[in-house]
């Protein structure tokens, strides 16, 4: 009788767990010959747009258009220079904020930089975006540039708020040419070198300003590699998240930076009697991701203007780092994936009592229950 229920409330699990999304649920009441006890499962906030809570910086200063006033052509009507940015003027200014701000009645509004006027010297820009937080990618990170796509640009990660930068992929019109690197894309990639860094030429050659925004990072690709080409197989994913060293580090961050090291030319060379054509505008930049709980959380939440995991399993700290006090710090592990749906949520444990403090509280519970 007791295997019978045990098999039903499994299959109710894995039901469950379909349903809602894997490893969404810390803990939930079951019933026993013993009567009613938790039982813990391995768990994950949903994903989230973290656009909505990022910091955004941007280097050097005095790169944002508009401090002086001044005019600019795009590359499609490169002589009517008809259009101005001026950062006293609300509807003519062009700061960062606009790159993370909701778009209303089809208005695109969007972060501007200086023009090319001190060519040859390289138009330089970094775009910094700090969250104060464990992340994980969910989805493709996607930037959407106005007026032409660089054509040399870098994508940066840390893992460790800032203090340290690693690549995370190289943008160019001639990876060779830019960065020494045979062009690649994510298709190019197999299961043993999936979080190689790679050079792509997909998102930089011209097409027109308008008929292509767009540059990602591709993470549902990466993805695609495990769980096949429409994400049905995300145990696969799970597994090799445990037992694939790196995978899913490659997938953390606490910062992203965008280098852009050479603006849209228009399929051509640099045309220097007209240089008030060149530049960079940004009109979002979307990241989806989860907050890292380490598995021991379901909720993420805004506290304080910081996002701070809802820890479960006896664990604390803002990623659910470590065990809580009274409970044995050694005993910490992060939850695993394995076995799914449910996984392993490897709660910390309790602390042993002294055993003449133990005999005390027995007592006094014996005491209570009497009366």
């Amino acid at each position: 009788m007791l295997l019978r229920a045990t098999l039903l409330l499994l299959l109710l699990l894995q039901c469950l767990a379909s349903a809602l999304g894997q490893y969404n649920m810390c803990k939930s009441l079951v019933s026993t010959d013993e009567g009613s006890v938790w039982e813990h499962y391995a768990c994950q906030p949903s994903p989230a747009s973290m656009k909505d809570y990022m910091r955004i910086k941007v280097d050097p200063p005095g790169i944002t258009c508009g401090n002086p006033p001044e005019r600019f052509c795009t590359l499609e009507n490169p002589y009517l220079c008809s259009d101005e940015c001026d950062a006293s003027n609300p509807d003519l200014a062009h700061p960062p904020q606009l790159m993370q701000d909701r778009e209303r009645n089809g208005l695109i509004t969007y972060w501007q930089t200086v023009t090319w006027g001190r060519h040859p010297e390289p138009l330089l820009a970094n775009i910094t975006m700090s969250w104060n937080k464990s992340l994980e990618l969910t989805d493709d990170i996607q930037i959407t540039f106005e007026y032409g796509r660089p054509t040399i640009m870098v994508l940066d990660k840390s893992m460790d708020h800032g203090k340290s930068w690693q690549p995370y992929q190289f943008y160019a019109d001639d990876c060779q040419d830019a960065f020494n690197m045979q062009a690649k894309q994510v298709r190019d990639l197999s299961p043993t070198n999936l979080t190689r860094v790679i050079c792509t030429e997909q998102y930089s050659r011209w097409v027109g300003s308008k008929n292509d925004k767009n540059v990602k990072f591709e993470v549902r690709d990466r993805f695609a590699v495990f769980a096949g080409p429409r994400l049905q197989n995300m145990d696969s994913l799970y597994t090799r998240m445990e037992s694939m060293k790196g995978l899913r580090d490659f997938f953390t961050f606490t910062n992203l930076r965008l280098r852009l090291l050479r603006p849209a030319l228009g399929g051509t060379y640099v045309q220097r009697d007209n240089l008030l054509k060149y530049f960079y505008a940004i009109s979002n930049i979307e990241v989806p991701a989860r907050c890292k709980c380490n598995l021991h959380a379901s909720q993420c939440l805004l506290i304080e203007g910081n996002l701070q995991c809802q820890c479960e399993h006896n664990t604390t700290g803002q990623d659910c780092q470590r065990c809580k006090k009274g409970f044995k710090a050694k005993s910490w592990k992060a939850g695993s994936y394995l076995p799914p749906p449910t996984g392993t949520p490897n709660t910390c444990t309790y602390l042993l009592l002294h055993p003449t403090t133990e005999n005390i509280l027995i007592h006094m519970l014996r005491h209570v229950v009497r009366k």
